[in-house]
């Protein structure tokens, strides 16, 4: 079949399932774009305002449906806006396909097309290789079929993760006989199974645990082990702790659960965690803010604590912390065995001898519930960062999708808007960029069209993806948006007043004038660009803006005054920042803490 290099793209993107494509047109990509209204290769294009918000909600879409979306951008300023993008992709293990152009084959190496070349010719695929799991430069169409099933093979096997393919100009125009390969032809059939003798020390340390529990990072989500998971904590009536992409693992009115670990955890999962005689992690990497800066005692104790680490990637067994038994395997899959390899006897033994524990954690969650549920009940305005996620779960679906930015919205949400099914709780745990949770939103609304989406994030994360709001309203893409305005970038204020008791460009005020706090007329703003909107200020209006907002038929924004000071989630962990050396008193502790410290 004689195919120019944009119909390669185009029809095998179209072939290996992939619905949407979301970019910006430039002149280094326009005659890619064209192919995707060829006969045989169309694929819807979402326009986005800006290329960074492209791969995003590639993301955001993966996140909800476990498939994955391609964005496109042309060169130069429009291929560099992706890197935030693609290094929070490739940081969380999500997978993307991202194809982008360059100056012709001809021209590499002169400066044209906006071209990087002053220390390798066309040197953007230098950038791209630290943010993806693999980039190609395609530098022939016949090459290209090759390239396309190999970067699909890359992404979707072993840890997810973005590709960037980048397609020449002149790569693009031209034409050759080439096939597209069958996709099914070129990938493994099945997942990583465990080595049984691995599965079988895991079972032996199991049946000795006196206070277990687990903990579900994201890969637990991605290998849609949560019935797996759950069934294996109720067996033995292991508690069931969560990092930031664990949310959702288990539904959180199940009894066992008992909140997140790390520095904005609950003060029940880190303290029931960092009890643990034996811990089994889940597709969890350990990050310092799900750790609390690996200070033992805080969120984990290795040792006296046992770690039995599951985990597809073998880099991260041992990386932090010493395992009792490393398994590497598809989650789903180790679990499965696990649960077939322990008796129901077994489980009943192990599970009357451990009513102390159970007592523990009944105990430990009271307390977490008597800390938090004064802030999520207030009726004070401005409201508190939780009381307006207590209304949104209300009216709500059990199975609706909640998309979380990042600073103190997404602490509160960890600790205060409980989920109760896989892939409805979408943020970034790792990279955490601002501007992200909007288009990623859109994303998974596209993903899901029938579950209602919200996304939640502050003003200060919402203006960083603002125009997208008119991407939203042009494609018609029903998410409701909202926003806790509390004038400022108030997590960083909280830091700063914590870690140097004074703070600095962190709060939106009227600087040149009266010192006042300023904002912006977001829900005049979100009326402009063609969205329905309500601003909220009494607590009266809460539920049924929200409820008005979901019942609409189309995109819209709710904006809530919340406060600055009953700002974000409680701290319950520790973490690792240190003080200028002229900050004394701040510095109180610090050393103490830091002698604590496990990963090294």
């Amino acid at each position: 079949m004689k195919l120019t290099g944009g119909e390669v793209v185009a029809k095998a993107l179209k072939d290996y399932g992939v619905e949407y494509v979301a970019g910006v047109p430039g002149h280094g990509i326009w005659s890619l774009f064209d192919a995707f209204m060829q006969e045989g290769s169309s694929i819807p294009f979402i326009q986005v305002m800006h290329e960074q918000s492209a791969v995003h909600m590639a993301d955001g879409y993966w996140r909800a449906s476990g498939k994955p979306m391609a964005c496109s951008t042309s060169v130069g300023p429009g291929a560099t806006n992706t890197i935030i993008g693609l290094a929070t992709a490739y940081t969380d293990s999500t997978a993307l396909f991202y194809v982008s152009g360059s100056p012709q084959t001809y021209m590499h190496g002169h400066g044209t097309m906006q071209e990087l070349e002053r220390q390798q010719d066309n040197a953007f695929l230098r950038i791209t290789e630290q943010v993806t799991k693999r980039a190609w430069a395609a530098n022939s169409v016949k090459t290209l079929p090759t390239v396309m099933h190999r970067a699909f093979n890359e992404m979707l096997t072993g840890r997810p993760g973005p590709v960037h393919v980048e397609v020449p100009m002149d790569v693009q125009v031209e034409a050759a006989d080439v096939t597209i390969h069958p996709l099914d032809k070129r990938m493994p059939v099945g997942v990583a199974h465990p080595d049984p003798a691995a599965i079988s020390a895991a079972v032996k340390v199991l049946l000795s645990a006196k206070r277990p529990v687990i903990v579900a990072g994201g890969g637990a989500i991605t290998a849609n082990a949560s019935a797996e998971l759950t069934a294996l904590a109720e067996k033995l009536g292991a508690a069931v702790s969560i990092t930031w992409n664990g949310k959702g693992a288990i539904a959180e009115d199940n009894d066992l659960f008992i909140g997140a670990v790390g520095q904005t955890g609950t003060t029940c999962g880190n303290e029931i965690t960092a009890s643990a005689d034996v811990v089994i992690s889940v597709g969890c990497r350990f990050t310092d803010w799900s750790a609390s800066s690996y200070a033992k005692g805080v969120s984990f104790s290795f040792p006296p604590g046992r770690l039995i680490h599951i985990d597809l990637d073998p880099r991260e067994i041992g990386k932090t912390y010493p395992t009792e038994v490393g398994i590497v395997a598809d989650a789903k899959v180790a679990l499965a065995q696990l649960l077939d390899a322990i008796s129901d006897a077994e489980a009943a033994k192990l599970r009357a001898g451990n009513a102390a524990f159970t007592a523990d954690v009944a105990r430990s969650k009271a307390e977490w519930r008597a800390k938090v549920e004064p802030r999520e009940n207030s009726t004070e305005t401005p409201f508190t960062s939780q009381r307006p996620l207590v209304a949104l779960r209300k009216v709500l679906p059990r199975d609706g999708i909640v998309v979380v930015g990042s600073g103190n919205t997404q602490g509160a949400v960890k600790q205060s808007f409980p989920v109760y099914e896989p892939r409805t709780h979408l943020t970034s745990g790792s990279f955490s960029p601002m501007g992200w949770a909007v288009p990623a939103a859109m994303g998974a609304k596209l993903a899901c069209p029938d579950k209602k989406v919200v996304a939640i994030v502050g003003d200060g994360d919402f203006m960083m993806s603002l125009p997208e709001m008119g991407c939203a309203a042009m494609n018609g893409i029903n998410v409701v948006f909202l926003v806790l305005n509390n004038q400022g970038y108030m997590s960083i204020r909280g830091g700063q007043r914590k870690f140097m008791g004074r703070h600095v460009a962190s709060e939106f005020n009227h600087h040149a004038g009266n010192g006042e706090p300023y904002s912006a007329d977001i829900t005049a703003t979100a009326r402009a660009f063609g969205l329905q909107a309500w601003k909220v200020e009494k607590n009266e209006d809460l539920e049924s803006s929200l409820q008005a907002a979901l019942d609409c038929g189309g995109p819209a924004l709710v904006e809530v005054i919340v406060s600055r000071d009953a700002a974000g989630p409680f701290a319950t962990g520790w973490w690792d920042f240190p003080s200028p050396a002229y900050y004394e008193k701040e510095q109180a502790g610090y050393e103490e803490m830091r002698a604590k410290e496990q990963h090294l």
